[in-house]
């Protein structure tokens, strides 16, 4: 009897157990979901017979802390069965343009030099794409600079934007110096 009792304890505990590991999985992962980028489109650039095609894929994203900035980056995307399951390593060429679309406001008092504006994994553990952002202080530019690492050998493929700070509009005659904002 105590031993019934005992087992329906240890299952009851491993139904909360797994209900609150479920909850964090959910919570994380509607939490990244929010950080995803805009897919604007996609074309399939290598046919395959019965997995999914190779594509080329271009998002937007905003960035986080410097309203008014736009990116759009293009990544190779894996077909194939490993691609269609996530687990495909991706290549890492990856082109960026980044433009001011309304006017430049920080919403940070202090950015980091080459700090992250955007990471997403571009293979199941070892590797990842970023987009950093800095500013060239002597032009009054925000430069942000798109690159993939991978845990034991980087990739030298880059790509680079710069951001020019602009007024936006007659309305808009305070441009912010960069230069206040950034630390070394």
């Amino acid at each position: 009897m105590a031993a019934d009792r005992r087992q329906r304890g240890d299952r009851r505990a491993r139904m909360v157990a797994l209900a609150v590991v479920a909850f964090a999985l959910l919570a994380t992962w509607s939490a990244f979901a929010a950080e995803e980028p805009d897919l604007i489109f996609r074309r399939s650039t290598v046919f395959k017979w019965i997995s999914p095609n190779d594509k080329l894929a271009t998002y937007a994203i905003d960035d986080p802390e410097v309203e008014g900035v736009a990116c759009h980056f293009t990544v190779p995307e894996k077909g194939g069965f490993k691609g269609w399951f996530g687990v495909a390593e991706q290549v890492s060429d990856i082109s960026l343009s980044c433009r001011q679309i309304a006017p430049i406001r920080f919403k940070s008092k202090t950015l980091e030099q080459g700090e992250d504006m955007f990471s997403q994994r571009r293979s199941l553990f070892f590797k990842k794409m970023q987009i950093v952002r800095g500013c060239d202080t002597k032009r009054n530019v925000l430069v942000y600079m798109v690159y993939s690492d991978k845990l034991i050998e980087g990739s030298p493929q880059n790509s680079t934007s710069s951001v020019p700070i602009m007024p936006w509009g007659a309305a808009d005659a305070s441009v912010q110096k960069c230069a206040d904002f950034f630390t070394n």
